[in-house]
């Protein structure tokens, strides 16, 4: 796209990119920075914001005072989606397929109007949703095997883009010293995997590995989130844990996986969560080697990764027990992930497959 043809592009979320942090803010601001020649609209928070904003494009305001993807947060979203469809060349829209999802797409016409749509799909809660909707137009999944799921539920055309890590901010780090660190991240979610990592973890103690496990949880609105905390320290003393943290959410995520061992990630199933998480591509660039579930958006990661059936905490823990103890192992682990994150997750790769989709919805 030559910089006499700037198309006006609106990035449609349902909540501000200087907001909450989450799957679709993350995945429109990464497409604002990778191109530079779109003259991109998006949504900011007002008053205040909780990010830095991006440096460029036309913000519209929405009011917010957490910037947090509410019920009135995502009707603002959709009424001025409504009237700035109606002004860009293209609408980019990142919605996860959720419990709202089948009403919107099935009034994508008085929403969208006649523009063409990119929709990238950050995941999908739950699979009776695909059956009850349609297409905003031309659709992007982050994994091939979501890819097939969309195209089995009618979707049409269905393209693979799968995220980016800024491999600049996500330098490789050299194994830490001292005591180990067993890291779960993500949300209070049934079958997230939080009660999983804490029974995998009391199963590797068993077999005799020492480490401590941190797990940072975050709550979702209207959620109980120290109730929940709680919950889960209790859990981790039935079970005969004694070194275990339980934290909030996290700001510098950077600083918490360089003293990280291993990333422990095993949920029986994501519940709108990123279809390719970006914690796990954030270890895996920083050369974290992760245990994960065999759910099959996993697969993607192929022998980067160590891979357990999906809720079965013995054999999650008997592997954390076996890479702990394998120094080499580690290390192999360690420089695939790192490779799988600038080969497959890279900048570049993201940036040339955005470009060339936006040029051939515009022409």
């Amino acid at each position: 796209m030559g910089r006499r043809e700037r198309p006006r592009v609106l990035l449609l979320t349902s909540s501000p990119l200087d907001g909450v942090e989450g799957s679709d803010v993350q995945l429109a601001f990464d497409v604002l920075k990778a191109l530079p020649d779109v003259d991109f609209v998006w949504f900011s928070q007002w008053p205040g914001h909780r990010q830095e904003p991006p440096g460029r494009g036309h913000p519209v305001r929405l009011l917010s005072w957490d910037g947090a993807p509410s019920f009135a947060q995502r009707a603002q979203a959709a009424l001025a989606g409504a009237v700035l469809a109606r002004r860009v060349d293209l609408v980019h829209a990142f919605l996860t397929v959720g419990r709202t999802f089948p009403v919107f797409s099935r009034l994508r016409p008085l929403f969208l109007g006649g523009r063409p749509v990119v929709h990238t799909v950050p995941g999908v809660m739950d699979s009776r949703f695909l059956a009850r909707s349609r297409p905003l137009g031309t659709t992007v999944a982050l994994s091939e095997s979501m890819a097939r799921r969309l195209r089995a539920a009618a979707f049409g055309d269905v393209r693979v883009v799968p995220p980016m890590i800024d491999l600049d901010e996500w330098p490789y780090l050299a194994r830490p010293q001292g005591y180990p660190v067993v890291l779960f991240s993500g949300r209070h979610d049934r079958r997230g995997g939080a009660e999983t990592a804490i029974d995998a973890a009391a199963t590797a103690w068993q077999e005799g590995a020492r480490f401590r496990l941190v797990l940072a949880m975050r709550a979702r609105p209207g959620q109980q989130g120290a109730v929940l905390d709680e919950a889960l320290r209790e859990r981790a003393g039935a079970a005969g844990l004694p070194d275990v943290e339980v934290r909030g959410y996290v700001d510098d995520m950077r600083t918490l996986l360089a003293s990280v061992h291993v990333l422990l990630f095993p949920p029986a199933a994501l519940g709108g969560k990123a279809d390719i998480p970006l914690t796990v591509l954030q270890a895996l660039a920083s050369g974290r080697p992760a245990i994960l579930s065999d759910l099959p958006q996993f697969s993607d990661f192929g022998h980067a990764v160590l891979r357990a059936p999906a809720g079965d905490a013995r054999r999650t823990g008997q592997q954390l027990a076996w890479l702990l103890d394998r120094p080499r192992s580690w290390e192999v682990l360690a420089e695939r992930g790192r490779a799988l994150a600038e080969d497959h997750f890279g900048p570049e790769r993201f940036a040339a497959r955005y470009a060339a989709l936006y040029r051939e919805l515009l022409s």
